[in-house]
């Protein structure tokens, strides 16, 4: 019996020893916070992010067609410099008007602008202008009830272009009316030039009315990438008049120059072409 007790001793005390080491180790584990690897998984995940947009801002919307082409597209033109049509945001969007009757012959051209910046949630401005310009070019095959939609793609204007040709009637006349959409990184050039004739005056060609069209927006794009000190796709430096209505500030200054050089010699001198 003496014998008995040490022995039940020692194999209780060997019992208690691994369920104390089990114990701590349950404590351990139960110290550690959830939120700690929450925390570390937050900051090693890369925050989301998207090219940024080309064009910062918008050119001066009534200032992106020289003079002469104003004069050529919409003779008679009732303001010259354009009417500036109403926008939420001019820094996002702006569209200014031309029109005038020579005549019986009406012409009426309208530039429209729209800037898309990069946004993390939408995209890059490049690719939500690309969806806007489809959705531009859809709207102006059904404008004003129009009929006989013709589109097609435009090339050298722009990143993307395309151009659509429709008719329409009004208080009894036709319209001939052509649209040119033209995206330019992320900015969307819509330029619709429309024209009537009074009175059974004959509507213009639908051709001079696409090659108006398409020298305006090619005009516009190069005032959108001057705007942002860029260099609009597929033109280049241009100088002086290329034919298609675009010219050189530069050549401009020139012909201011020689105009002022011929007040000082009475006349005598030679005028520059087109005055």
């Amino acid at each position: 019996m003496p014998r008995t007790a040490p022995r039940l001793a020692r194999m209780l005390a060997c019992a208690a020893v691994p369920a104390m080491l089990v114990a701590g180790c349950s404590s351990d584990s139960g110290d550690k916070d959830p939120k700690d690897d929450a925390s570390k998984s937050a900051t090693t995940s890369p925050s989301p992010t998207v090219a940024p947009a080309k064009f910062a801002k918008l050119p001066e919307v009534c200032k992106t067609l020289p003079k002469k082409m104003v004069e050529d597209l919409v003779p008679h033109a009732k303001d010259e410099k354009g009417k500036t049509l109403p926008s939420a945001n001019i820094n996002e969007s702006a569209s200014c008007l031309w029109s005038g009757l020579d005549g019986f012959q009406y012409r009426q051209l309208t530039v429209s602008l729209k800037l898309f910046p990069s946004d993390v949630g939408l995209g890059t401005g490049d690719k939500r202008a690309a969806a806007y310009a489809k959705q531009q070019v859809q709207k102006a095959g059904t404008a004003d009830g129009a009929k006989g939609a013709k589109t097609g793609a435009t090339s050298g204007i722009g990143d993307e272009a395309q151009a659509v040709a429709t008719t329409t009637k009004k208080d009894g006349d036709e319209f001939k009316n052509e649209t040119v959409v033209s995206r330019t990184a992320n900015v969307v050039v819509t330029v619709e030039y429309r024209g009537a004739g009074y009175e059974d005056a004959k509507p213009p060609k639908p051709e001079d009315l696409a090659k108006g069209a398409q020298q305006a927006t090619k005009q516009v794009v190069l005032k959108a990438a001057d705007a942002n000190g860029a260099v609009a796709p597929d033109e280049g430096a241009t100088g002086g008049d290329t034919g298609d209505g675009k010219t050189d500030e530069k050549t401009d200054e020139k012909a201011d120059d020689a105009k002022n050089g011929d007040k000082a010699d009475g006349g005598k001198g030679a005028r520059p072409a087109g005055d």
